[in-house]
């Protein structure tokens, strides 16, 4: 099995959904686990990625983001307004997977069964802030490499170079959407990491610089407002809108339905 050969495994062909045009799959997250490890074990390729509102309602209107994400290999359901707007429209999905909550499991199962992850993305005191966090609660991690997300178009080849030469069995982008969905498409082919995840601004939680919302705020899918509440001068009009036109995709949806009905 490699690359898009994934498509065939039999846990994402009975899992695989398809939510307003939207590829993703209906795993938990000790299934995602299961085939990120499996994809290590086997050092068979794997690009996870993951679909949120703004991702969806970015995906509406831009098709080269819609074929990058559709091109993954695992596509979890990250954003509860995703899970309940799934189930409105009567797509069977259990459970959400946060991106973030992904990558903080990779690292614990990086950490006790020896597999070595490299962190690509974000700003360099937040690299070195993730390094340390690492170090404090894996002792015994090593991590293959280290870069931060400020290079040019004409350095990916040597980033490339750098990681595939850091002998990491993981891979974790922390660049911005499309920014890092464009990215892994391209060079997916020539990565050797097995198991590559693109995971957004998680490095900026995992270090602190980002405080997430409590449990109970992302069970009632408020964790956008309590973004906003941090940063409203930068947030505020961004959520207004995506949520506004995530509000009228789906509303456009469940009256196409209920009329084919």
């Amino acid at each position: 099995m490699t690359g898009t050969a994934w498509a065939k495994h039999p846990l994402l062909m009975q899992r695989r959904r398809e939510f307003l045009g939207a590829p993703m799959h209906a795993l938990s997250m000790g299934e995602t686990i299961g085939l990120a490890e499996e994809s290590m074990q086997t050092r068979t390729p794997l690009l996870h990625t993951v679909v949120n509102v703004a991702k969806l309602v970015t995906m509406k209107n831009n098709a080269e983001l819609r074929e990058d994400v559709a091109s993954a290999d695992v596509i979890n359901v990250d954003g509860t307004g995703v899970l309940w707007g799934a189930r409105l429209l009567g797509v069977a999905i259990d459970e959400r997977v946060a991106g973030v909550d992904v990558m903080t499991e990779m690292f614990a199962l990086c950490a006790s069964k020896g597999y070595r992850p490299f962190l690509l993305g974000a700003e360099q005191h937040v690299l070195d802030d993730m390094a340390a966090e690492l170090a404090r609660r894996y002792p015994d991690m090593v991590i293959a490499g280290l870069q931060n997300g400020y290079f040019a178009a004409e350095q990916e080849a040597d980033v490339i170079a750098a990681i595939n030469a850091s002998g990491a069995d993981c891979l974790f982008v922390a660049l911005p959407t499309p920014r890092k969905e464009r990215f892994l498409k391209r060079y997916r082919s020539e990565l050797l990491p097995s198991f590559v995840m693109g995971v957004g601004g998680s490095f900026d939680v995992f270090a602190g610089k980002v405080v997430r919302a409590p449990v109970l705020i992302q069970r009632l899918g408020l964790e956008w407002l309590f973004r906003v509440v941090q940063e409203p001068g930068r947030l505020w009009r961004r959520y207004y809108e995506t949520n506004t036109a995530y509000a009228a995709l789906l509303w456009q949806a469940y009256w196409a339905r209920r009329s084919a009905s």
